[in-house]
C-alpha cells in the first residue's frame, strides 16, 4: 500500500495481499482479532463499519505473517530432522520414535505460542489497523518491530525446542556427542531462520510499516545501520550453515551418510544464502528505483509526486528527505508562480537570479501602453461584476500577446496597461516584437467587439530596475519613451487602426514589419517640445506612405510649427 488516505479511509482500499494461510492457521487470529477489536481502547465507542471495512487487509497481512513464519519453521524442522537421522542411522527405533514424538509435539507447541506470543506483542498495532486509526509514535516504532519481534521469537522457540529434544534424547540413552551435535545443530538452525524470517516477515509488512512511517518518518541515523543488518543478515543465513557444514564435515567416526549430508547442507547453505541475499537487494534495490523515477519526474517539472517512506533506516531518511525536498521545490515553484502573476515571469526569473536590488540601469526599450476608449463611460452604464469580467477578458488578451512575443506587461493602471520589450530581458529586435503585438492586441480585441481601444508605441532609452523600499518593490521602467507612448495612446483612439508609433520606433523595425505600417501626422506631444512623426497601421490593401497627399503632409508640417512655442515662452502641459 503506497499511501493511506484520512482517518475515515479503510486501510483495505489501497492495501496489497500480503498472503494468506490455511483455515486452521486463520480462524484463531480472526478469533483473538475480532475478540480485541470489540474490547476497545480505554472505553472508547469501536466504529463496527470501519472495522469491518479494514479487517480484510488486516487478516491477509496476519495470515500472511503467520502462514511465512509457521512454514519457514516447518521446513527448516524437516531440514534438521532429516539431517539428525541421516547421521544417526545406528539408533534404536525406540530412540527415533521419541526424538521424533518430542519434535512433533515442540512443533505443534510452537505454532501455537508463536501466534500467540507475536499477537500479544503486536497486539496495539492490530487495534489501529482495524480502527484505521492514525498510530502514535510510540505504536508505530512497535509495528515497525514486527520483523525483529518475529526473528527473537522463532529464534527463543527453536532454542527452547531445541534443549527439549535434547532432554528427551539423553533420556533414551542417546550418547553425549549425539546429544550435542543434536543441540548444536538446532541451534544453528535457529540462527538462520531468525535470519529468514527477519527477511520475508520484513518484506510482508511493508504495507504495515509504510503507514507506520507515515506518522513516524525516521528522523536520524539509527544506532544499527544497513551496513550492519546486512552483515548480521550474512551471518545468520549463510555464516551459520556454512558453520553446520564444518560441523557435518568434523563429524566424530560412527556417523553415518556423512558425506551425503555434507551435500545437503550444501545445497541448504547456497540456497539460503542466495535467496537471502536476493530479499535483501530487492529491500534495498525497489526503494532506489522508486527514487530514480520520481527524479526523473522531478526532472520534467511533476512536483506532486512523493515516494513511500518503506525503512526506519538510511533508506527511510532518503526518502523522506526526498518528500521534504520535492516539497520545498513545490513551495518555491507556487510562490515564483504567484510572484510572477504579480510581476511578471521576467521579472519573477530575474528576481531569482540575480538577487533583489535597489539599482537601476540604463536600458534601449520599447514601450507599449494600451487603454479602452471610454471607461468612465462604461463603468457608469455596466454592471460592475460585468465590468470586470469584460477587463479580464481585455487584459487576458493583452498578457497572452505580450509575454508570446518576449515582452513584460510591467503594471496594470486601472483600465491601461504598460508593456515593455527589451528589458529585464533583452530581445534580439524589441522594436519589430512590440509593433506585432500591438496589431495582434488591436485585432483580437476587435473580434471580441466588447471595447474600443488605443495603442500607442515609443522606442528610447529609459532607466530600469527595482524602485521602492527594501520591504516593498516594483520593477518600473522611467523615461521619455514610457511618456511619450501614453501621449500616442490618446491620439490613437481617434484615428484609424487606433495604433500610433513614433517614427523612431518604426523605422528601427524589420522591412516586413515596416510594410505594415504608413507615415501618419505630424503633431505635438504634450510635454514635448519637438514635433513628433507618428506612424499608423495600414487600414487597406491600397493603403500606403504613397496615398498621403502633398497637402496632408504640408498642413500637418504647417500645424506642428503652429504649435512651436514663441521664442523665451513656455511650452504648456
Amino acid at each position: 500500500m503506497d499511501e493511506r488516505g484520512s482517518d475515515d479511509t479503510p486501510v483495505t482500499e489501497a492495501a496489497p495481499t500480503a498472503g494468506a494461510g490455511d483455515d486452521d492457521c486463520a480462524n484463531p487470529v480472526r478469533d483473538a482479532v475480532i475478540a480485541l477489536a470489540r474490547r476497545g481502547e480505554e472505553n472508547q465507542p469501536v466504529e463496527v463499519a470501519q472495522i469491518a471495512a479494514n479487517l480484510p487487509f488486516v487478516m491477509r497481512t496476519v495470515a500472511g505473517t503467520a502462514a511465512l513464519g509457521i512454514g519457514v519453521n516447518v521446513i527448516g524442522v524437516l531440514i534438521v530432522t532429516v539431517v539428525v537421522g541421516a547421521m544417526n542411522t545406528r539408533a534404536t527405533d525406540h530412540q527415533l520414535q521419541v526424538v521424533l514424538a518430542t519434535t512433533a509435539i515442540m512443533v505443534l507447541f510452537s505454532v501455537l505460542a508463536g501466534v500467540t506470543v507475536a499477537a500479544l506483542v503486536q497486539r496495539r498495532t492490530l487495534r489501529w489497523l482495524l480502527r484505521g486509526e492514525r498510530p502514535s509514535i510510540a505504536d508505530a516504532r512497535r509495528a515497525l518491530r514486527l520483523p525483529r519481534d518475529m526473528a527473537v521469537i522463532a529464534a527463543a522457540l527453536w532454542i527452547f525446542g531445541g534443549f527439549v529434544i535434547a532432554v528427551a534424547a539423553a533420556a533414551v540413552g542417546e550418547d553425549a556427542q549425539t546429544v550435542f551435535g543434536i543441540s548444536g545443530g538446532i541451534v544453528l538452525a535457529a540462527s538462520a531462520d531468525a535470519g529468514i524470517t527477519y527477511l520475508l516477515v520484513g518484506r510482508v509488512n511493508q504495507p504495515v510499516a509504510r503507514l507506520a512511517l507515515e506518522s513516524s518518518p525516521p528522523q536520524e541515523m539509527p544506532v544499527f545501520g544497513l551496513r550492519w543488518r546486512l552483515l548480521l543478515i550474512w551471518v545468520l543465513t549463510t555464516g551459520t550453515p556454512i558453520l553446520g557444514l564444518v560441523l557435518v564435515l568434523t563429524a566424530p567416526r560412527g556417523k553415518t551418510h556423512v558425506v551425503g549430508v555434507s551435500i545437503i547442507v550444501a545445497v541448504v547453505t547456497l540456497l539460503l544464502g542466495g535467496y537471502s541475499t536476493a530479499l535483501a537487494a530487492k529491500a534495498i534495490g525497489n526503494p532506489l528505483c522508486s527514487m530514480v523515477e520520481a527524479l526523473h519526474r522531478v526532472e520534467e517539472g511533476d512536483f506532486d509526486v512523493t515516494v513511500p517512506i518503506e525503512d526506519a533506516g538510511e533508506i527511510g531518511l532518503v526518502q523522506s528527505g526526498f518528500n521534504a525536498m520535492v516539497g520545498g521545490l513545490r513551495d518555491r515553484e507556487r510562490i515564483q508562480d504567484l510572484f510572477g502573476r504579480h510581476v511578471g515571469p521576467a521579472v519573477a526569473a530575474e528576481a531569482i537570479t540575480g538577487g533583489v536590488t535597489l539599482r537601476g540601469e540604463g536600458r534601449d526599450v520599447v514601450a507599449l501602453f494600451v487603454d479602452i476608449t471610454g471607461s468612465t463611460k462604461l463603468t457608469r452604464e455596466t454592471d460592475p461584476i460585468e465590468f470586470v469580467d469584460m477587463l479580464n477578458r481585455f487584459f487576458g488578451v493583452v498578457v497572452d500577446e505580450v509575454e508570446g512575443n518576449g515582452g513584460l506587461l510591467n503594471k496594470f493602471e486601472g483600465d491601461a496597461a504598460l508593456c515593455v520589450f527589451g528589458a529585464p530581458v533583452e530581445l534580439a529586435d524589441p522594436v519589430t516584437a512590440a509593433l506585432r503585438t500591438g496589431r495582434a492586441i488591436r485585432d483580437r480585441v476587435a473580434e471580441m467587439g466588447e471595447l474600443h481601444i488605443g495603442i500607442g508605441v515609443a522606442a528610447g532609452p529609459v532607466i530600469a530596475g527595482q524602485i521602492g523600499a527594501a520591504s516593498r518593490l516594483e520593477y518600473t521602467i522611467i523615461g521619455d519613451a514610457v511618456n511619450e507612448a501614453a501621449r500616442l495612446t490618446e491620439l490613437a483612439k481617434r484615428v484609424d487602426g487606433n495604433i500610433l508609433a513614433s517614427d523612431a520606433t518604426v523605422e528601427a523595425a524589420s522591412a516586413e514589419e515596416r510594410q505594415n505600417w504608413v507615415a501618419g501626422r505630424v503633431t505635438r506631444l504634450r510635454g514635448r517640445e519637438a514635433p513628433t512623426h507618428t506612424y499608423r497601421t495600414v487600414t487597406s490593401p491600397d493603403d500606403g506612405g504613397a496615398t498621403v497627399s502633398l497637402a496632408r503632409r504640408l498642413t500637418d508640417v504647417a500645424k506642428a510649427v503652429a504649435d512651436l512655442p514663441a521664442p523665451g515662452g513656455h511650452i504648456r502641459d
